[in-house]
């Protein structure tokens, strides 16, 4: 790392007062971190690989990449951004705590397109490329889905429910989401329930 990047990386981590960041699950395939920022308070994102950004709120925004000038983002709860890999600083321009989750893909990825195949027709394919395969889940309170395959994947919960899967030979597995909850999900064949009176939000980030 040359001189004149090492400054200005120092001149951002002071300039700002720092928000927080917690690592939330890392494998082989994924490194998942949440982000939160008060007002006016900014958190240096190492960008070493691509990632998928998911807002729990929404807000105004400025990152501004080591390299690079700053770029105001303004966003609401549940917008979804697909990044290359680049380091910098986020900060809080708005008037509003704003929490995010970054899932950066630890992997060469695959071209291989994915598309639809297996889902559930209520899912929305949100972003697809060669590291991910991202979609939006939707189901009412005491709604359900049909029988479906999904892959691997992160799961982000915006919007928690009481859940049931029922499997092809009739096995019955609660699957209860709370309310920004982040988790691993094994991929699978099930119909999925929401047996509760809230309705389920999640995004779900598949990494190829």
């Amino acid at each position: 790392m040359d001189s004149m990047l090492c400054a200005a990386m120092l001149i951002l981590a002071h300039a700002n007062p720092p928000g927080s960041v917690s690592e939330r699950l890392k494998n082989d395939k994924v490194a998942v971190t949440e982000f939160t920022l008060k007002p006016g308070e900014a958190q240096r994102v190492e960008g070493r690989y691509p990632a998928i950004t998911v807002y729990l709120d929404g807000g105004a925004l400025e990152f501004t990449p080591y390299d690079g000038q700053p770029d105001p983002i303004t966003v609401k709860s549940g917008d979804v951004v697909f990044s290359a890999a680049r380091a910098g600083e986020i900060k809080n321009r708005g008037v509003s705590g704003i929490k995010f989750v970054r899932t950066e893909f630890l992997t060469n990825g695959d071209d291989a397109t994915w598309g639809t195949a297996g889902l559930s027709p209520n899912y929305k394919l949100l972003i697809e490329n060669r590291y991910t395969r991202t979609y939006d889940i939707k189901i009412p309170a005491r709604g359900s889905e049909p029988q479906h395959t999904h892959r691997a994947r992160v799961v982000i919960c915006l919007s928690g429910a009481a859940l049931r899967h029922t499997m092809p030979d009739g096995r019955v597995e609660p699957s209860t989401l709370e309310t920004g909850e982040i988790a691993w999900r094994s991929g699978g064949t099930h119909i999925g329930q929401n047996l509760g009176n809230t309705n389920l939000w999640v995004i779900a980030v598949e990494p190829k």
